[in-house]
């Protein structure tokens, strides 16, 4: 075991998304809910309570499911996890808005996966974004590439944290 201090998964989000919205959420524990925000909340209440199932194609579900890995220092929960039959693990990361790709959500998604993995000891090489909205996934593969990000995230979250300074602030068109 380490001592590093926890990250949570969603900061790797924030951070990802953008570094000053990340300090501000986790430093400064500023946080406004907005039009979005509050949408995806009401449509992450299903997800938010613990709780499991085991669906028509075969695989059991479990929601909220709290997942940490202390060798890296993350912790946080998973929206859903399916457990197939066959033993493969596919962490499901419930977004709200239409069916899209933003590295953000894939590399929290990858946090989950490499959780699960710690918890586990099995590979967890995929997952999938549920995109709300369109009531659509999309499959992430947990490449090395992504790994290596959560890892780099995560330590960039780290130094941030420690310092106790935010990052300036960027001009993104996003």
């Amino acid at each position: 075991m380490t001592d590093l201090t926890p990250i949570p998964l969603s900061a790797l989000n924030h951070w990802t998304y953008c570094p000053r919205r990340c300090g501000l959420i986790h430093i400064e524990g500023e946080f406004t809910d907005n039009l979005h925000t509050a949408r995806g909340n009401a449509e992450h209440k299903r997800v938010d309570q613990v709780s499991y199932e085991t669906a028509k194609h075969g695989a059991r579900m479990e929601y909220a499911l709290p997942v940490w890995a202390d060798r890296l220092g993350l912790i946080g929960k998973c929206d859903a996890v399916e457990f197939w039959p066959d033993g493969t693990i596919y962490p499901v990361e419930f977004k709200h808005g239409p069916k899209r790709k933003w590295l953000n959500d894939d590399l929290q998604l990858a946090a989950q996966a490499m959780c699960l993995e710690d918890m586990l000891g099995r590979p967890v090489t995929h997952g999938a974004i549920f995109h709300a909205s369109s009531h659509r996934r999309r499959e992430v593969a947990i490449t090395p590439v992504l790994r290596e990000l959560v890892i780099e995230t995560a330590a960039a979250i780290r130094a941030m944290l420690a310092s106790g300074g935010l990052p300036p602030p960027v001009n993104d068109a996003r």
